[in-house]
């Protein structure tokens, strides 16, 4: 699968829960939702931020169009990674396990760099 692909199926399946998610899929999403999010950081720097005089935004926090990508992408996000973790064979479920600090993310992390489960498991077949 190349970048292409895993973003219109990602965002194809806006807020598609059921089936599963390769590892190419989820990681390309993420690549591309990293390359987009950079972008939006550099359009609300150097555009927005001096042309509307948005001075009070915290650094950090992003500007007003990286809170708007985050808040519209925020179902196709969770809903690749309930993908993922069910392409590993687990219920989507343990998306909660996030809301550990440190160890829940490490924990997740590993979840979804394993190799999918080969074959048809509990959530149905193998997406490619």
């Amino acid at each position: 699968m190349d970048i292409q692909t895993a973003v219109r199926t990602v965002l194809g399946k806006y807020a598609t829960f059921n089936g599963r998610a390769s590892r190419s899929e989820y990681w390309w999403w993420f690549f591309a939702l990293m390359l987009f999010n950079l972008f939006l950081r550099v359009v609300d720097v150097t555009v927005l931020v001096p042309l509307l005089g948005l001075e009070t935004f915290d650094d950090r926090a992003g500007g007003p169009l990286g809170m708007l990508a985050a808040l519209a992408l925020l179902l196709p996000n969770l809903a690749v990674a309930v993908r993922r973790l069910r392409d590993t064979d687990r219920s989507g479920w343990w998306i909660l396990i996030v809301l550990i600090p440190i160890i829940g993310y490490l924990i997740f992390l590993y979840w979804v760099l394993q190799r999918s489960h080969e074959g048809e498991n509990r959530f149905g077949e193998r997406s490619e």
